[in-house]
């Protein structure tokens, strides 16, 4: 089932004019479409699927392909015998990316990482440690998350049970998440009971269940699916006969090589990590199609497996590695990824090699890695400062010298927070002048080689003070939310001046914009910045902007807001957007009766958007009381389908192996404005729409 983010910057305000949120395997689209201009080069972005042997592309589904009214969960991926083919959507219109809380959405899981408050226990009211920065405090444990045997003998066969008897996509789709996320261990024949079952799948005549048993494979992360999955990426006739087509359509392709990712980035066998990225390069190498949904895939997955071998630079002129050579160490990786950065590729497809790049220089040490990083943060800052590359490919690169630079006093790393201030004066995209300023804020954070943060900290801290006073109105709401990242990474130190001009912002802001300072002061952590959200709470009457100031309540855990905020819940069963975000808040403060509650109306709710709401929600905050009454919710067949495999998919985010949403490896410091189809659409078929 496909993901459910309400996400707010498509109705923040109602100043945006969009097509309602589509859904696809019980999810909704949270960013951008392929947003292609009229005319742009490149090929396809990943449309919806074609029937096979029609001749005819199928239509547009991006930002300008009209108004669809919203489907059942699995509408978005085909129907029977679809074959998947991509094309290109349309123009620049559609919504404003340059929101704020389009960021937020697509990053806001390490921030809020619900599942660590759950499994930590509740704690007792006032306690020190319920908000970050706070220093310790007694806590009173008492772990709501689900035991090893409430998975093993309660979900998975209910699982397990649902998957081998049903035929809905929504039930199938959601178990084989589930199940996925959940893991197993291998057999000592290296088989696995899980793996067997989804990957009987992959024949599904429906497009949607076939994709998704794909990228399942890969969330499970058995090394004995590789074969599989490296079959379906590169279209082999092997993996012809595993989807029982004439070919595997592009986009099982395409989610064939983010399960490659998924699976590699959990494996520690190096000599397994190198076979899948010498899979991903000699594909990018030798796949000369024109659809950017496979390459886009590949150069994001190169970035989620990184190699232990570290390697150096080569001897000599200290050359990039070129195109064709094996990649076995962790320098090559990068230097394959920027040989492809500065070549001729389809600018779509480059603009996700920075994002790569700083995601294997991330924790790397060493002289020649402090040389590599020299060399590429010159490069972008070269393309960013001559600003004749397409927008795209500048703004990867702004989002990438923040994943680079720190707060050291002088050299290179003063040299990047230079040239991220001069952005907003330098570059006319405003799109680049607001990941400049969440780029400075992680950079805050980030202490040096020399450990001597004062410097960097205090220019960055004018920088922020300037901007939240005399910046633009669209750009404030940007500062006020990299306050709170900029605190947030910082843990101690936070200069007093940006925390009080936080506090007055929201003491001020009387629009729908009160939304981005509030969840600044969220991820800040000071719970003295309550009284003003509860008091903004009573005060502003659109959902969207009361949602994220019950989630900014949520995260400093202000205790003090419980009521107030369980009364939203219950008044909200008509209004999804308000009611997640209520609902998430209530997890993160510990509420004992919110999980019930969210049960009891999951299973009355008859709106799809409401069913999508309450079962995020209760993934998110992943309690073990929602367990017994979401299994007998799953096996009740007189309930909906769909009431059915949403229930499915909130067991299978109740169980997760992983801290954090799967896809958010991919989601967190991506360019959300350089996507495809398959990576994330207005349908909610892309692989960061899944569930």
């Amino acid at each position: 089932m496909r993901k459910t983010l309400f996400t707010a910057a498509l109705i923040v305000g109602g100043a945006l004019s969009f097509q309602p949120a589509a859904f696809a395997h019980g999810g909704t689209y949270r960013g951008p479409g392929d947003t292609v201009p009229p005319g742009g080069s490149g090929g396809g972005g990943g449309g919806n699927p074609a029937t096979p042997g029609s001749g005819n592309p199928a239509a547009p589904s991006g930002p300008n392909a009209g108004t669809p009214a919203p489907g059942t969960p699995g509408s978005g991926g085909g129907g029977p015998g679809a074959a998947g083919t991509p094309q290109t959507g349309g123009g620049d219109t559609g919504p404003d990316l340059t929101d704020w809380s389009f960021w937020w959405e697509f990053n806001k899981d390490p921030y809020i990482n619900l599942k660590d408050a759950i499994s930590k226990g509740e704690t007792t009211t006032g306690s020190g440690d319920w908000f970050l920065g706070s220093g310790e405090a007694d806590q009173a444990k008492d772990s709501m998350a689900p035991s090893a045997a409430d998975i093993q003998n309660k979900i998975v066969p209910a699982l397990l049970d649902a998957l081998k008897s049903e035929t809905n996509n929504d039930i199938v789709t959601g178990c084989m998440m589930a199940l996925a996320k959940i893991g197993e261990e291998a057999k000592e024949d290296g088989t696995s009971v899980f793996a067997g079952e989804i990957q009987k799948f992959l024949k599904d005549g429906n497009q949607e269940i076939s994709e998704t048993a794909a990228v399942a494979l890969g969330i499970l992360a058995n090394p004995a699916s590789l074969p599989l999955l490296t079959d379906l990426y590169k279209d082999t006739s092997a993996g012809r006969q595993l989807v029982g087509r004439g070919e595997v359509p592009i986009r099982t392709r395409a989610f064939a090589a983010y399960g490659l990712a998924l699976c590699g980035s959990r494996l520690a066998d190096q000599d397994l990590r190198k076979q899948i990225i010498e899979t991903l390069r000699t594909t990018l190498d030798e796949d000369t199609s024109s659809t950017r949904d496979i390459h886009v895939a590949s150069i994001v997955a190169l970035g989620l497996i990184p190699l232990e071998s570290m390697g150096g630079l080569p001897e000599g002129e200290k050359k990039t590695e070129g195109a064709g050579e094996q990649i076995d160490t962790r320098m090559k990786q990068i230097d394959y990824l920027f040989n492809f950065y500065k070549g001729e590729g389809h600018y779509f497809v480059r603009a996700h090699a920075p994002a790569a790049m700083v995601r294997l220089l991330a924790g790397t040490t060493g002289e020649d890695f402090d040389k590599k990083k020299e060399v590429i943060a010159q490069e972008f800052m070269r393309a960013i400062k001559a600003d004749k590359d397409k927008k795209e490919v500048v703004q990867s690169c702004v989002l990438a010298l923040g994943q680079l630079g720190d707060t050291d006093p002088k050299g290179i790393d003063k040299d990047i927070r230079k040239a991220l201030m001069d952005v907003t004066t330098d570059i006319t995209d405003q799109q680049a002048r607001r990941f400049a300023a969440i780029s400075l804020a992680q950079i805050g954070g980030r202490k040096g080689t020399d450990g001597d943060q004062a410097d960097g900290v205090d220019e960055i801290s004018k920088y922020f003070l300037t901007q939240i006073v005399r910046g633009k109105s669209q750009f404030r709401p940007w500062v006020g939310l990299s306050i709170g990242v900029m605190g947030h990474e910082l843990k101690e130190g936070m200069p007093p001046a940006m925390v009080e001009a936080l506090r007055e912002k929201l003491r001020e802001e009387k629009t729908p914009l009160i939304g981005a300072y509030a969840v600044g002061a969220g991820i800040l952590g000071q719970q003295d910045f309550a009284e003003i959200l509860m008091d903004k709470l009573d005060r502003i009457d659109d959902d969207t902007a009361r949602g994220y100031l019950c989630l900014g309540l949520g995260m400093m855990r202000a205790t003090s807001a419980n009521v107030m905020i369980n009364d939203i819940v219950k008044e909200s069963t008509y209004r999804p957007e308000l009611l997640q975000q209520a609902a998430i808040a209530l997890g993160l403060l510990g509420d004992k009766d919110v999980v019930g509650d969210l049960v009891d109306t999951l299973g009355k709710a008859k709106s799809l958007a409401t069913q999508a709401a309450l079962s995020s929600a209760l993934g998110f905050i992943g309690d073990k009381r929602s367990i017994d009454p979401l299994v007998n919710m799953l096996g009740n067949d007189e309930l909906t389908n769909t009431a059915r495999g949403f229930a499915a998919v909130a067991l299978g985010i109740v169980a997760d192996k992983e801290p954090l949403p799967w896809n958010s490896k991919i989601a967190v410091n991506l360019n959300y404005t350089a996507t495809t189809q398959t990576l994330n659409d207005t349908n909610g078929t892309g692989i960061l729409n899944i569930l």
